[in-house]
């Protein structure tokens, strides 16, 4: 299913990072506001470049209601910090509480990649931590690059037998 993508004009000389980031959620119509979220980070400062298909999968660690998820690639001029502040404030206009570790949520919008980057400062690790242990995320990642390769490491689709047991489908 092709997705209209808002592509957002660059100010001449401004400096570009490419980031991908995985969106989720399992309340409400989690399908719907993961779509709608998707959307919405097309701004002034975040240009979608690509987005994947749409998935569902059961809680990992977790309990409630399947998630569905997507990742999108994005360019954009923020550093890391400022564009995780940026997700974290959509995800609290989407209702996001933090009730407990792995709680349902109403959306989750995290940095899994940011160019080639290893950080890790407080409440920012890039690549995301967990990144390689979840089809959720390595799934729709691969769709997007088949060839991508997680800093610190290796190719991303290294990691695919190791979430072999996770249930996740491909949505039409």
């Amino acid at each position: 299913m092709a997705h209209p993508l808002r592509r957002t004009p660059w100010i001449k000389n401004e400096v570009k990072h490419i980031a991908y980031l995985g969106l989720g959620a399992n309340l409400a119509d989690a399908a719907q506001t993961v779509q709608q979220a998707a959307t919405q980070l097309a701004c002034a400062t975040i240009a979608v470049l690509a987005r994947s298909s749409l998935y569902r999968s059961a809680p990992i660690d977790a309990q409630g209601p399947d998630f569905y998820n997507a990742v999108l690639k994005v360019a954009t001029a923020l550093e890391p910090a400022a564009l995780l502040h940026t997700l974290l404030q959509l995800e609290h206009t989407h209702g996001r509480t933090r009730a407990y570790r792995n709680a349902p949520r109403t959306l989750d919008i995290d940095l899994l990649l940011y160019d080639d980057w290893v950080l890790h400062q407080p409440g920012l690790t890039v690549p995301h931590p967990r990144l390689h242990q979840r089809a959720f995320v390595l799934l729709p990642l691969l769709e997007l690059d088949p060839d991508i390769v997680i800093p610190g490491l290796g190719a991303a689709k290294a990691f695919l037998t190791q979430c072999a047991d996770q249930t996740i489908e491909k949505l039409a």
